[in-house]
Protein backbone atom coordinates (compact mmCIF):
# COMPACT_ATOMS: atom_id res chain seq x y z
CA UNK A 1 0.00 0.00 0.00
CA UNK A 2 1.03 3.54 -0.75
CA UNK A 3 1.87 5.54 2.13
CA UNK A 4 0.06 9.21 1.96
CA UNK A 5 2.78 12.06 1.64
CA UNK A 6 3.75 13.79 4.79
CA UNK A 7 2.73 17.03 3.65
CA UNK A 8 -0.29 15.70 2.70
CA UNK A 9 -0.82 14.50 6.30
CA UNK A 10 0.57 17.94 7.86
CA UNK A 11 -1.86 19.60 5.30
CA UNK A 12 -5.12 17.74 6.63
CA UNK A 13 -4.12 17.95 10.28
CA UNK A 14 -3.78 21.51 9.93
CA UNK A 15 -7.25 21.88 8.92
CA UNK A 16 -8.31 22.24 12.60
CA UNK A 17 -10.81 20.49 14.48
CA UNK A 18 -14.90 21.68 14.25
CA UNK A 19 -16.36 21.87 17.73
CA UNK A 20 -20.41 20.68 17.63
CA UNK A 21 -22.43 21.62 20.91
CA UNK A 22 -23.64 18.92 22.89
CA UNK A 23 -27.16 20.07 22.51
CA UNK A 24 -27.25 20.35 18.92
CA UNK A 25 -27.07 16.47 19.06
CA UNK A 26 -29.54 15.93 22.18
CA UNK A 27 -32.45 17.33 20.76
CA UNK A 28 -32.80 17.95 16.98
CA UNK A 29 -35.20 14.93 17.33
CA UNK A 30 -36.93 16.78 19.73
CA UNK A 31 -37.61 19.66 17.57
CA UNK A 32 -38.78 17.41 14.53
CA UNK A 33 -35.38 17.62 12.52
CA UNK A 34 -34.68 14.93 10.18
CA UNK A 35 -31.21 12.69 10.06
CA UNK A 36 -30.70 14.34 6.73
CA UNK A 37 -31.46 17.81 7.69
CA UNK A 38 -29.27 18.06 10.80
CA UNK A 39 -26.04 17.01 8.95
CA UNK A 40 -26.84 19.72 6.56
CA UNK A 41 -27.10 22.19 10.10
CA UNK A 42 -23.83 20.06 11.19
CA UNK A 43 -21.97 21.02 7.72
CA UNK A 44 -23.30 24.41 7.80
CA UNK A 45 -22.20 25.02 11.50
CA UNK A 46 -18.60 23.77 10.49
CA UNK A 47 -18.61 26.07 7.56
CA UNK A 48 -19.13 29.18 9.81
CA UNK A 49 -16.87 28.39 11.94
CA UNK A 50 -14.45 28.30 9.43
CA UNK A 51 -15.50 31.56 8.19
CA UNK A 52 -17.73 30.49 4.86
CA UNK A 53 -21.11 31.70 6.08
CA UNK A 54 -23.01 31.54 3.14
CA UNK A 55 -21.74 27.88 1.30
CA UNK A 56 -23.74 27.51 -1.86
CA UNK A 57 -26.11 23.82 -2.64
CA UNK A 58 -23.08 22.92 -4.71
CA UNK A 59 -20.48 23.01 -2.19
CA UNK A 60 -22.29 21.46 0.65
CA UNK A 61 -23.31 18.42 -2.12
CA UNK A 62 -19.89 17.90 -2.76
CA UNK A 63 -19.05 17.17 1.17
CA UNK A 64 -22.20 15.14 1.70
CA UNK A 65 -23.92 12.03 -0.33
CA UNK A 66 -26.80 14.51 -1.39
CA UNK A 67 -27.49 15.67 -4.45
CA UNK A 68 -27.35 19.61 -5.50
CA UNK A 69 -31.09 19.80 -5.18
CA UNK A 70 -31.69 17.65 -2.42
CA UNK A 71 -29.39 20.18 -0.54
CA UNK A 72 -31.36 23.34 -2.00
CA UNK A 73 -34.51 21.41 -0.84
CA UNK A 74 -32.87 20.74 2.81
CA UNK A 75 -32.24 24.35 3.44
CA UNK A 76 -35.44 25.63 2.24
CA UNK A 77 -36.83 23.14 4.59
CA UNK A 78 -34.63 24.15 7.80
CA UNK A 79 -35.72 27.76 6.84
CA UNK A 80 -39.47 27.13 6.97
CA UNK A 81 -38.91 24.87 9.92
CA UNK A 82 -37.31 28.46 11.79
CA UNK A 83 -34.20 26.89 12.45
CA UNK A 84 -31.73 28.40 9.80
CA UNK A 85 -31.84 32.08 8.97
CA UNK A 86 -30.36 33.98 5.77
CA UNK A 87 -29.21 37.38 6.76
CA UNK A 88 -28.15 40.46 4.71
CA UNK A 89 -24.68 42.22 6.45
CA UNK A 90 -22.41 45.07 5.24
CA UNK A 91 -18.90 45.39 5.84
CA UNK A 92 -17.19 48.23 4.14
CA UNK A 93 -20.39 49.37 2.24
CA UNK A 94 -20.47 46.10 0.71
CA UNK A 95 -23.80 44.05 1.04
CA UNK A 96 -23.11 40.28 1.64
CA UNK A 97 -25.41 37.21 2.36
CA UNK A 98 -24.64 34.58 5.22
CA UNK A 99 -26.41 32.00 7.14
CA UNK A 100 -27.14 32.22 10.86
CA UNK A 101 -28.11 29.13 13.08
CA UNK A 102 -29.07 32.09 15.56
CA UNK A 103 -32.72 30.64 15.31
CA UNK A 104 -31.92 26.58 16.17
CA UNK A 105 -29.88 28.22 19.25
CA UNK A 106 -33.09 30.11 19.80
CA UNK A 107 -35.33 26.92 19.62
CA UNK A 108 -33.28 24.55 22.01
CA UNK A 109 -33.32 27.51 24.39
CA UNK A 110 -37.16 27.98 23.85
CA UNK A 111 -37.41 23.89 24.24
CA UNK A 112 -35.23 24.06 27.34
CA UNK A 113 -37.24 26.91 29.25
CA UNK A 114 -40.26 24.74 28.55
CA UNK A 115 -39.40 21.95 29.76
CA UNK A 116 -37.76 23.29 32.84
CA UNK A 117 -41.03 24.88 33.27
CA UNK A 118 -43.15 21.73 32.87
CA UNK A 119 -41.38 20.11 35.39
CA UNK A 120 -41.56 22.91 37.93
CA UNK A 121 -44.93 23.24 37.26
CA UNK A 122 -45.27 19.07 37.79
CA UNK A 123 -43.55 19.36 41.08
CA UNK A 124 -44.85 21.84 42.51
CA UNK A 125 -48.54 20.27 42.46
CA UNK A 126 -46.55 17.13 43.89
CA UNK A 127 -45.77 19.44 46.55
CA UNK A 128 -49.25 20.95 46.95
CA UNK A 129 -51.03 17.18 47.28
CA UNK A 130 -48.03 16.25 49.80
CA UNK A 131 -48.71 18.74 52.38
CA UNK A 132 -52.49 17.66 51.87
CA UNK A 133 -51.60 14.32 52.53
CA UNK A 134 -49.63 14.96 55.54
CA UNK A 135 -52.48 17.49 57.13
CA UNK A 136 -54.71 14.89 56.24
CA UNK A 137 -56.90 17.74 54.57
CA UNK A 138 -56.93 20.01 51.47
CA UNK A 139 -54.88 23.26 51.92
CA UNK A 140 -56.75 26.28 52.17
CA UNK A 141 -56.18 29.55 50.09
CA UNK A 142 -53.81 30.76 52.11
CA UNK A 143 -51.93 27.77 52.94
CA UNK A 144 -51.66 27.77 49.06
CA UNK A 145 -50.21 31.15 48.93
CA UNK A 146 -47.91 30.60 51.89
CA UNK A 147 -46.73 27.93 49.79
CA UNK A 148 -46.32 29.87 46.64
CA UNK A 149 -44.40 32.49 48.61
CA UNK A 150 -41.72 30.18 49.86
CA UNK A 151 -40.93 28.98 46.49
CA UNK A 152 -41.75 32.14 44.08
CA UNK A 153 -40.23 35.21 46.59
CA UNK A 154 -38.38 33.32 49.44
CA UNK A 155 -36.54 31.44 46.81
CA UNK A 156 -36.53 28.46 48.78
CA UNK A 157 -36.11 24.85 46.78
CA UNK A 158 -38.76 22.15 46.25
CA UNK A 159 -36.45 19.62 48.75
CA UNK A 160 -35.80 22.17 51.51
CA UNK A 161 -39.14 22.59 51.59
CA UNK A 162 -40.30 18.89 51.56
CA UNK A 163 -37.38 18.69 54.58
CA UNK A 164 -38.96 21.19 56.30
CA UNK A 165 -42.09 19.65 56.53
CA UNK A 166 -40.65 16.06 57.50
CA UNK A 167 -39.56 18.01 60.37
CA UNK A 168 -42.33 18.87 61.17
CA UNK A 169 -43.92 15.72 61.24
CA UNK A 170 -41.27 14.21 62.88
CA UNK A 171 -41.94 17.06 65.79
CA UNK A 172 -45.53 16.45 65.35
CA UNK A 173 -46.14 20.24 65.05
CA UNK A 174 -48.65 20.66 60.91
CA UNK A 175 -48.35 23.72 60.73
CA UNK A 176 -47.19 26.24 58.37
CA UNK A 177 -45.79 29.01 60.70
CA UNK A 178 -43.61 25.44 62.29
CA UNK A 179 -41.98 25.28 59.01
CA UNK A 180 -41.70 28.61 57.91
CA UNK A 181 -39.86 28.77 60.80
CA UNK A 182 -37.67 26.06 60.39
CA UNK A 183 -36.65 26.98 56.45
CA UNK A 184 -36.25 30.62 57.99
CA UNK A 185 -33.41 28.89 60.66
CA UNK A 186 -31.99 26.50 57.89
CA UNK A 187 -31.37 29.41 55.74
CA UNK A 188 -29.84 31.83 58.44
CA UNK A 189 -27.75 28.84 59.73
CA UNK A 190 -26.14 28.32 55.97
CA UNK A 191 -27.79 24.96 55.65
CA UNK A 192 -28.65 24.79 51.93
CA UNK A 193 -29.33 20.82 51.41
CA UNK A 194 -31.85 18.23 52.40
CA UNK A 195 -28.47 16.33 53.99
CA UNK A 196 -27.43 19.40 55.49
CA UNK A 197 -30.68 19.63 57.60
CA UNK A 198 -31.05 16.04 58.46
CA UNK A 199 -27.44 15.67 59.75
CA UNK A 200 -28.25 19.25 61.92
CA UNK A 201 -31.39 17.85 63.27
CA UNK A 202 -29.83 14.35 63.84
CA UNK A 203 -26.65 16.04 65.40
CA UNK A 204 -29.74 18.06 67.49
CA UNK A 205 -31.63 14.90 68.83
CA UNK A 206 -27.95 13.12 69.65
CA UNK A 207 -27.21 15.80 71.90
CA UNK A 208 -30.67 15.77 74.21
CA UNK A 209 -30.38 12.40 73.91
CA UNK A 210 -27.37 12.55 76.30
CA UNK A 211 -28.62 14.73 78.87
CA UNK A 212 -27.02 13.74 81.89
CA UNK A 213 -30.33 11.67 84.20
CA UNK A 214 -30.86 14.53 86.15
CA UNK A 215 -32.21 16.88 83.47
CA UNK A 216 -35.62 17.54 82.59
CA UNK A 217 -37.59 14.46 80.85
CA UNK A 218 -39.57 15.00 78.26
CA UNK A 219 -42.42 12.52 76.94
CA UNK A 220 -41.49 12.46 73.53
CA UNK A 221 -39.55 9.38 72.51
CA UNK A 222 -37.45 11.41 69.99
CA UNK A 223 -37.00 15.10 71.24
CA UNK A 224 -36.79 17.31 68.91
CA UNK A 225 -35.59 21.04 67.97
CA UNK A 226 -38.00 23.87 69.03
CA UNK A 227 -36.88 26.07 66.32
CA UNK A 228 -39.78 28.42 67.31
CA UNK A 229 -38.57 29.34 70.20
CA UNK A 230 -34.69 29.57 68.44
CA UNK A 231 -32.95 32.40 69.42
Amino acid sequence: MKRMNKNVMIDLLEQGQVSIPVVFLDYYDALGIHEKDMMLLLHLHREIQQGRAFPTPEHLARKMSLTVSHCQEGLGRLMKRGVLALEKKEDDGIMFEMYSLRPFYEKILYYLESEQTNLEVNQSGELYQLFENEFSRPLSPMESETIGVWIDQDHYSMEMIKAALKEAVISGKLNLRYIDRILYEWKRSGIKTPEQAHAHSESFRQNKRAEPAGAKKTSEPYPTYNWLESD
